[in-house]
């Protein structure tokens, strides 16, 4: 089973260096193919850019979503941890159907790479990152039925994929303590304070970290803002399971309730929250790859606290 779904649309190098030869010929340089994800492929353009290209229908509402809404959401980050803001914006063109953006290039590994006990290191910047980009959101932010609303509204199909027993079938898991685990997220309040900007996606495929001076693991980046929308601010902290192991959780959970005032019914619907994530990727795309291993870790980590 691949890493991520079948593509609507094949990309390769060559549409990308006639796309910008075409549409903004100053970028014009090499091109790299550099990385396939869920909804988008990466290539890398000469030393200093990348480009987003959509491979799946979905991908072109998130990518405009980002060219709309990411320099605004952005700028709420702490110094040191950058975004893929897109300098600029491509449009449909040589037969290719979505929107597409140029972004800057960064260097690291995606968080994914490391092993989930040596991410401990970045609990405390990613919790502040995310409090920071939790603010308030305006009434026109994007909408999104899968992320930032309240988790009933994912109950059917995540009940679905609990009872089926697809999820045990590729990874060892206690069928009823996630049971457990999906009632007690249900079960708690749901979010009443105001719509709060959500990244929508805080898995470690989509932290990029790099080694710091004295060798330590920094984060230097969060990436793919395609899932931004607005709503419960527990749809980020189910990092918390997504990217560490109890240690890292813990540390993650101590900083996040440092700035931020937080009770357990928010913690009850982050770890529903993972729960889903890590349920939707191990039941689309299996755990052969760096993102269903991300999928496989997460239901392992949901039912340990």
């Amino acid at each position: 089973m691949a890493d991520a779904p079948d593509a609507d649309v094949e990309v390769s190098a060559p549409l990308v260096s006639r796309l910008v030869a075409a549409q903004h010929p100053s970028f014009l340089g090499p091109i790299q193919a550099v990385a396939v994800g869920w909804d988008n492929a990466i290539f890398r353009l000469g030393e200093a850019w990348a480009v987003r290209m959509p491979r799946r229908a979905l991908g072109d509402r998130n990518v405009r979503h980002e060219q709309r809404w990411l320099a605004e959401v952005a700028a709420a980050l702490p110094p040191g941890i950058a975004a893929p803001v897109p300098v600029a914006s491509g449009v449909p063109g040589e037969g290719y159907p979505y929107a597409w953006s140029i972004t800057p290039w960064f260097e690291g590994d995606a968080a994914a790479s490391v092993d989930p006990v040596d991410r401990a290191g970045i609990a405390e910047p990613l919790a502040e990152a995310i409090v920071a980009l939790g603010r308030p959101a305006p009434p026109d932010a994007p909408a999104n039925p899968y992320r930032g609303v309240p988790l009933a509204a994912r109950d059917d199909v995540v009940a679905e994929r609990l009872a089926s027993g697809r999820l045990g079938r590729v990874v060892p898991t206690d069928a009823a303590a996630l049971a457990e685990v999906w009632r007690d997220a249900l079960a708690a309040p749901a979010w009443s304070g105001p719509a709060r900007w959500v990244h929508g996606d805080p898995h470690p495929g989509n932290l990029l970290v790099a080694r710091g001076a004295g060798g330590g693991l920094r984060l230097a980046a969060l990436l793919d803002f395609g899932d931004l929308t607005s709503g419960d601010p527990a749809t980020d902290l189910a990092a918390a399971w997504l990217v560490f192991d109890a240690d890292g959780r813990a540390r993650f959970r101590r900083r996040v309730e440092e700035l931020r005032s937080t009770d357990a019914a928010d913690w009850a619907r982050a770890r529903g929250w993972a729960l889903a994530m890590g349920s939707a990727i191990v039941d689309t795309v299996g755990v052969g790859g760096p993102i269903g291993r991300v999928g496989a870790h997460a239901l392992r980590e949901v039912p340990a606290d």
